[in-house]
This record gives C-alpha cells, sequence and structure tokens, in this order.
C-alpha cells in the first residue's frame, strides 16, 4: 500500500462539508445543464475541479493580509511583492494582475495580431482562448511521449525541439510574436519540463528573435521534479533552480492562485522596456494602476508571502508525495492513469475506462459527470469538450489525443481519509462503466465553452 505522507503543518480552521444523495445530485446535474462548472459549491462533496485558487493559506499569509496598505498608487504592499517577484523570478519589470488569464489578457493585447501564431509545448484553456480572442493561432508541439498517458518518463511535458524549429521555419518567424511553453504541462496530464529542454527551446525561440514567455502557474513543482530528476540539479535550492529556469526566458505569466498560495492573483513579468511601457498602458485600461493591477493591497500582501512559502522544500516534498499517494491508490484500484503522476493533479484515462463513447460524444466528459453523480466528486474535463476545435483553413473538427478527467488538489486543504474516499468513488465508477453514456452539447458560447455550455445524455 502506498504510504500517505506526513503534513508539514497543523490545521487551524475548519470548513464543514455535507454531502448529498444520488437523488438530489441528479435533479442538481440537470438543473446545471450537466456543467459542473454550474453546480453550487455547498452541494460539492470533494471538490478537485482545480487547484487554481482552492488552496488554503497559512497563518502568515493571512498575518500578512492584515498589513495591506491599501493606498491607491505605489502602495508599500506592491514593493514586498516587487522584491519576492525579482528575487524569485529575475525580471527587469513585473505588474500585478487579478489572475493569470488577465496577465495573458494584457500580453497577448500588445503582442498578437490577426493571422498570428504562437507555439508551446501545450496550451491550457485561457491561454488558448486569449490568442484566438486576438485573431491569432495557437500551436502545440508537445513531445510525442506526452500523447502516450501510459509511457514513463521523467519529462513529459518537454518541447519537441525538431517540431519546434521546423514548425518556425515553416510558419515564418515574422508571423510569431512570441513563443512558449507552459510548466508543469497542464493540458498533458501535468507533466514537468526539463532544464535542457528549457534551454534548448530559448535557445531555438532566440535564433530566430522571438520573444520567449514561460506560462509559469506551476512553476515551483516543475522545479522541485528538476531537482529530483535531473542530473546536476539535486544539491541545489530550489530557489536556485528557478533562477536558472527564467533566466532563459524574456518574460512570464503567472497566475499566482496555484503555486503563489493564494485565492486571487497573478502578475506578468518581461524584460523588455519598451514592451513594458505597452504593458503598463494596456495594463491601466483592463486591470488597474501598475502598483496594484486589478488586486488589494492586503492580496499583493498574501501573494509576496505566498511565494516564498511555494518554494519550500519541506512543502513541496509534501506537495508532489500527496499527488503521488492518489495516484499509486488509484492504480492500485484499477485506474489507467496518466504515468508519471505530476505534482497538482492526478490525469485518469477516460478513453481506457469508456471505449464505447466516442470523442464526439465526450467521454471525459461523461466520466466527469459519473464521479459527481456517483460520490459528489466535481473534477475537471480535459478532453474534447475543452480543447476540440475546427481548424481555421479547413474548418474540420480536430479532437485532442487524450480524453482526460483531471483531478486536481487543492494545496494544504484535503486529508489522506478524503483521498480514499476519492479512490472507492473512481472504483465504483469503474465497474460500473458499460452504463455510462456519452453527451451532446445543446448551447455553447463561441469562446472557452466548457466553462458555461449545456448538456444533455446521448440516448
Amino acid at each position: 500500500m502506498p504510504t500517505f505522507p506526513v503534513e508539514p503543518f497543523r490545521i487551524k480552521v475548519v470548513e464543514p462539508i455535507r454531502r448529498t444523495t444520488r437523488t438530489q445530485r441528479e435533479r442538481l446535474l440537470i438543473n446545471a445543464g450537466y456543467n459542473l462548472f454550474r453546480v453550487p459549491a455547498a452541494h460539492v462533496f470533494i471538490d478537485m475541479l482545480t487547484d487554481s485558487g482552492t488552496g488554503a493559506m497559512s497563518d502568515h499569509q493571512w498575518a500578512a493580509m492584515m498589513r495591506g496598505d491599501e493606498s491607491y498608487a505605489s502602495a508599500r504592499s506592491f514593493f514586498e511583492l516587487e522584491d519576492a517577484v525579482k528575487k524569485i523570478f529575475g525580471f527587469k519589470y513585473f505588474v500585478p494582475t487579478h489572475q493569470g488569464r488577465a496577465a495573458e489578457n494584457v500580453l497577448f493585447a500588445v503582442m498578437v495580431k490577426p493571422g498570428d501564431v504562437v507555439p508551446n509545448n501545450m496550451h491550457f484553456d485561457t491561454t488558448f482562448g486569449n490568442i484566438v480572442a486576438r485573431g491569432g493561432r495557437a500551436e502545440n508541439l508537445i513531445a510525442d511521449i506526452a500523447n502516450d498517458p501510459a509511457a514513463e518518463a521523467p519529462f513529459k511535458g518537454n518541447m519537441d525541439i525538431e517540431k519546434l524549429d521546423a514548425f518556425i521555419r515553416a510558419t515564418g518567424p515574422e508571423h510569431i510574436p512570441l513563443g512558449m511553453t507552459t510548466i508543469t504541462n497542464n493540458a498533458g496530464g501535468g507533466q514537468p519540463v526539463s532544464m535542457a529542454n528549457l534551454r534548448a527551446t530559448a535557445e531555438t525561440y532566440h535564433r530566430y528573435n522571438i520573444p520567449f514567455i514561460i506560462d509559469a502557474c506551476r512553476y515551483a513543482e516543475n522545479c522541485y521534479f528538476i531537482q529530483q530528476r535531473e542530473a546536476g540539479y539535486a544539491d541545489k535550492s530550489i530557489l536556485a533552480i528557478a533562477n536558472e529556469l527564467f533566466s532563459y526566458a524574456d518574460g512570464c505569466t503567472m497566475s499566482a492562485k496555484k503555486d503563489g498560495l493564494v485565492n486571487i492573483g497573478g502578475f506578468l513579468c518581461v524584460n523588455d522596456e519598451d514592451l513594458f511601457t505597452k504593458i503598463q498602458s494596456e495594463l491601466i485600461l483592463r486591470e488597474g494602476f501598475p502598483t496594484y493591477g486589478g488586486l488589494a493591497g492586503r492580496d499583493l500582501e498574501a501573494l509576496a508571502c505566498g511565494l516564498w512559502e511555494g518554494i519550500d522544500a519541506d512543502y513541496l516534498a509534501y506537495r508532489v508525495e500527496h499527488t503521488r499517494y492518489l495516484a499509486e491508490r488509484l492504480e492500485a484500484a484499477g485506474a489507467p492513469i496518466v504515468r508519471p503522476p505530476g505534482g497538482h493533479a492526478v490525469y485518469i484515462d477516460a478513453k481506457a475506462i469508456l471505449p464505447h463513447i466516442p470523442q464526439p460524444q465526450f467521454p471525459a466528459l461523461a466520466l466527469n459527470l459519473a464521479l459527481y453523480l456517483e460520490g459528489g466528486i466535481r473534477s475537471a474535463e480535459i478532453g474534447s469538450v475543452s480543447f476540440a476545435h475546427k481548424d481555421p483553413d479547413t474548418g474540420v473538427m480536430i479532437y485532442p489525443e487524450l480524453e482526460l478527467v483531471r483531478l486536481a488538489i487543492p494545496r494544504r486543504v484535503y486529508t489522506q481519509a478524503h483521498l480514499d474516499y476519492v479512490v472507492e468513488t473512481v472504483k465504483h465508477v469503474i465497474e460500473h462503466a458499460d452504463a455510462v453514456r456519452g453527451y451532446r452539447i445543446v448551447w455553447e458560447p463561441p469562446l472557452m465553452r466548457h466553462f458555461t455550455a449545456r448538456y444533455e445524455p446521448v440516448s
């Protein structure tokens, strides 16, 4: 049996959660149009929809919030955050934003124009949506091994450098305003990217004078995997690894609701002064003055503290082992998962469990809903609902290689008993998988449909 890690913290505040009955959940799903985003959180027993902004803050963070300087411009709290960002990330300029997608919105507003293309290892949903909203195209160039859930490799999030180079030459660097890499690779199973691959990616972009921007949401977990798995880094601190990692890039976007350990917040970093001037102007229009960027002073303080806690070695070891425990127990129960487990979530292979449901009927969504119906567990669909899209040239629907259900683990929230309950629920669903039906969309918006679309079961 896998061993559950000892928490490097004590619990000081608790929040009651209550179970619903299966009959209640059936009615809740109908009322929500079979979209778990629409189900009230009060009716969710174990909420693993996302790890973004759902974690528990520390006593130091709550104390820091009381020190928040709510001055409109140049508040003391901004400089507290600036100090942490510059020491960890190392970029010359930064602005806070209310969350990561706001940083993406501001960045792409000043860099992406219609017809442009932005390559990445794998774009996640908001990155993809913000690029498309600007008239651009988002291109995924992940190494092929990432498309095999069962394959074992230490860095399945790596960019395919040969693909990247060929893509740049075929597309033309003049049509690529920036290039990206997402760490860890959330769309492909939360898999890390090696330092060697980040270095090679940077060299490839820079050979063609393309700015390299890192999507840094889970950079601390990625740094931990580099420390544990990559030769030459075992004796280096997470801070030193982060410093090197970001030294290869020209900037980053950050949803601090992940490895910043806060409930709201993000930022955007760059080295180019002219680009920073444009970013400031756009930020003032969309988010607020450049020293608060859509956040209260207390949020800036909590984030400044959370960034340091997020690179603590004991915390990261616990975080990764917590996820590993869930992964190993799920495998023991017969669940096919993306191997090896990542840092923030366990991804279940819905195709393997529901081979009778074709991709146009959304097998990952079907498994996602079955888990809620069976046990009140809210998870995330990472499959055709989120990532299928029409080819802009041919109009043909392109389906993703993977159909995954993500069980994202909120930071410092759930105990061993909670995870064991999740395992038993998944096991029961697998045992009755033949009864699970597919779904069709009855309404969807033009972009980011998974957040608000409505579905119905296929007869």
